[in-house]
């Protein structure tokens, strides 16, 4: 079994499927996906992922602002936060993190909302889900003054080894996606191959960054099974162990996601 660690299902392009998000989950089902984490980015659409986590017995969600997402100006409050958190479906925090590529400009209001994030994790003790690009430095440290009783992840990672090395001994896993299977991602592939097993997830992102053979197209949960595909012939392993093993570092790293 396989589980999508970072999906975005209220994102959906259903086109595909007829319009319908019971048929994408099938597909994905049916390729072997057996668990879906649906991933919280903004106060507007909280609602709508611990919807579709109490819709579906195989989907969890995590609720929290991305750093693209944040009002100017205003970071999120922590008691909206903490009792967003307090809900049986949502298993983590996030995702949060810093983005310095296309909001540089707000590197103060993210660090603000990053660090809001984190001290929910310590109140809370559900793992944080970090988005981070071109704030490697300030990434690390703030995770580092935090630091965290519990683990988190560092998602769609795509960073250098020397990062990812770091986060690692921090206590953090790496999880992969699609962008691993692009032609230009030699830097990651090698990043792919060093990962200790026991700390590696795979992912889509969907609806972003489908895998090869379809990029270009909207990403779809199913394609997690063409990640992982990749990753075990990158790392010389069975698909069947590599599944195995991502899905065990799921459950660590979730203990309250209700994979079965």
């Amino acid at each position: 079994m396989l589980v999508d660690s970072h999906c975005h299902l209220d994102r959906l392009d259903l086109a595909a499927h007829g319009g319908s998000l019971d048929t994408a989950l099938e597909a994905a089902r049916a390729r072997g996906v057996g668990h879906f984490l649906c991933i919280g980015v903004s106060a507007d659409n909280a609602a709508a992922v611990k919807g579709l986590a109490e819709r579906y017995a195989d989907v969890d969600c995590s609720v929290g602002v991305h750093p693209l997402d944040l009002e100017p100006g205003v970071a999120p409050a922590l008691d909206w936060l903490l009792a967003e958190l307090n809900h049986p479906n949502v298993v983590a925090i996030g995702e949060t993190g810093l983005d310095y590529h296309y909001e540089p400009e707000a590197a103060e209001l993210q660090q603000e909302a990053f660090r809001l994030h984190l001290q929910a994790a310590q109140v809370t003790g559900k793992p944080v889900i970090v988005h981070t690009r071109e704030a490697r430095a300030d990434t690390l440290t703030l995770l580092r003054e935090a630091a965290l009783p519990q683990a988190g992840v560092l998602h769609c990672f795509t960073e250098d080894w020397d990062m990812a090395k770091a986060a690692l001994d921090i206590g953090f896993y790496i999880s992969l996606s699609g962008i691993v299977t692009f032609r230009n991602a030699e830097a990651l592939r090698e990043v792919a191959r060093q990962v200790p097993a026991d700390r590696l997830l795979v992912e889509t992102d969907s609806p972003y960054l489908a895998p090869v053979p379809h990029r270009g197209k909207p990403n779809l949960p199913e394609y997690v099974r063409d990640v992982a595909e990749y990753l075990a012939v990158l790392r010389g392993v069975s698909f069947e162990a590599l599944a195995e093993q991502t899905t065990e570092n799921f459950k660590r790293l979730f203990p309250l996601a209700g994979v079965r």
